[in-house]
């Protein structure tokens, strides 16, 4: 004879599964919804990424890094990562620079708002994803504006942080051109190397008129300890960029009492529009300085292209020089 309680037991536990199993198909049926919405954007952007995480950071790093822990850097927005725009005249002028592209293995984009890091992953493999405090950096930031200079200062603290994690880094704005490999002209007993709007011929000059847009860090105690004045030192000038700032403390007594070994970089090998490299020979890389105006930047950067690919048409050619090739740039910039 079949027990009564038992029978009633058995119920319950059937009741029950049923209404697990119920409620399980309803949260797959909710979640294929919303990922059918958002899975796509979760997939592309992943979670650790949009909030600048230190261990995504770490994870991009590695994946670029050279075997001597040393990777190149360089930070783009909206503005800046538009098709045609400076970054994708930046990226074509490692593919057709004298031994570059390799180069761009190394290349990590740090990209400020959620577009440009959208564009990044369209084109690159070497992403990140750095936010700063909610602000939204996706247009272009005017110089000297409220914006620019957090834009400028959040870099500096970023890149900050690439040193403590051990990286020496190559930062390079995105309005450079990359013709040669840089490396070959960087000094091997020096912790931080910087590009000049205006070079006096002496590399160990500090009077020198550096410019931030480019530079080569050594990561050790003394670069991390440099790094951490310089950013202290916005408070002591409020309203001034991280470039004047380098400029007012590049000869203080704490620079020789870290021992940190400073250099300038010669303009004939890092040039720019304020002082062309005159030598289509030596040149590694031309930067847009010197410049106002994004649509200026990329018309006269496109110019730029347009010689070296004439010049490097003429060599492969192996026609002979009558006269030294001279940049069409600037035209749009004014110097």
């Amino acid at each position: 004879m079949e027990n009564p309680k038992m029978k009633t037991g058995v119920e319950r536990t059937l009741k029950f599964v049923a209404i697990v199993f119920a409620v399980t198909i309803i949260c797959i049926a909710l979640y294929s919804t919303a990922f059918s919405s958002f899975g796509l954007a979760f997939l592309r952007f992943g979670f650790s990424s949009q909030g600048g995480s230190q261990k995504e950071l770490s994870r991009v790093l590695e994946g670029a890094s050279m075997k001597n822990r040393t990777v190149i850097l360089t930070t783009i927005n909206e503005a800046w990562a538009t098709p045609n725009s400076t970054f994708n005249l930046m990226m074509e002028s490692f593919r057709i620079g004298h031994n570059t592209s390799w180069l761009l293995k190394h290349l990590v984009v740090v990209a400020l708002d959620e577009k440009a890091y959208s564009r990044c992953i369209e084109i690159h493999p070497h992403c990140y994803f750095l936010t700063m405090q909610g602000k939204n950096f996706s247009h272009e930031a005017y110089f000297m504006t409220p914006d620019y200079l957090e834009m400028m200062w959040g870099r500096l603290k970023f890149l900050r942080n690439v040193l403590r994690l051990g990286y020496n880094f190559v930062f390079t704005d995105a309005d450079i051109m990359w013709f040669r490999n840089p490396f070959h002209h960087f000094y091997q007993d020096t912790d931080f190397q910087i590009a000049c709007d205006n070079f006096n011929g002496n590399t160990l000059d500090i009077n020198n008129a550096p410019n931030c847009g480019f530079n080569y860090v050594v990561s050790n105690n003394r670069t991390i300890k440099f790094y951490k004045l310089w950013y202290r030192s916005r408070k002591r000038y409020p309203g001034v960029n991280e470039q004047d700032v380098l400029n007012r403390i590049k000869g203080e007594a704490f620079i020789n009492k870290i021992g940190l070994k400073m250099r300038f970089l010669d303009t004939t090998f890092f040039g720019g529009f304020c002082q062309p490299s005159k030598d289509f020979n030596q040149v590694c890389t031309v930067h847009a300085n010197c410049c106002k105006g994004l649509d200026n930047k990329v018309t006269d950067l496109n110019l730029v292209l347009r010689d070296w690919r004439a010049y490097t048409s003429r060599q492969n050619e192996q026609k002979v020089e009558t006269q030294p090739a001279r940049w069409s740039a600037p035209k749009k910039c004014s110097v």
